[in-house]
């Protein structure tokens, strides 16, 4: 499943938590070059000083769960998008992200869960309709493979398993460039 990007959260509301957003646009643009240049631990101190200045900034929360996420924090992350799903359900980016990390450990229901909210917050949000589409190949091939063990000389639960791995084999992710 591709990783959510982060472009089109909106800025922050009018909370009286909320500092000037030109500062918190700064400290994305500064915590995105810093990630870019491979200093993602400089970039987590920069959203974390932004955070206590604007600490419902959904970008600035957001941007820090992706970085946790590809530090190997996974249950941090988890937390983060989590909670911004609770305080943003309007948004999509959150449950996209919560469901990747959710499908990466193997947590499918919880996964399909998260993308049908992103989808149900925003019909046209075409990396969560194909991340749920990745998620249901999962669960069919889950299925599939539950059937042949139920029953073994079955004929069309084994041969529907192999075209379910197969597939699951074109949509596996693929190192790539990291996106925010």
């Amino acid at each position: 499943m591709p990783d959510a990007q982060d472009a089109s959260l909106p800025p922050p509301g009018g909370d009286a938590l909320q500092s000037d957003p030109r500062r918190a646009n700064t400290a994305v643009e500064q915590a995105t070059r810093l990630r870019r240049e491979g200093k993602p631990d400089d970039a987590l101190k920069v959203l974390d000083a932004a955070l206590e200045k604007s600490p419902r900034d959904p970008r600035l929360r957001f941007l820090y769960g992706v970085i946790l996420a590809e530090r190997g924090r996974s249950r941090d992350a988890i937390g983060v998008f989590e909670q911004m799903t609770q305080d943003f359900p309007e948004l999509p980016e959150p449950y996209n992200n919560l469901a990747v990390m959710y499908a990466a450990a193997g947590e499918l229901d919880a996964a399909r869960t998260a993308l049908e909210n992103a989808v149900r917050a925003l019909p046209g949000y075409a990396l969560a309709q194909e991340n749920l589409g990745d998620v249901y190949v999962r669960m069919a091939a889950r299925a599939y493979e539950q059937a042949s063990k139920l029953d073994p000389g079955g004929a069309t639960a084994p041969e529907k398993l192999k075209l379910a791995r197969e597939l699951m084999k074109t949509i596996a992710p693929k190192p790539a460039a990291t996106r925010p």
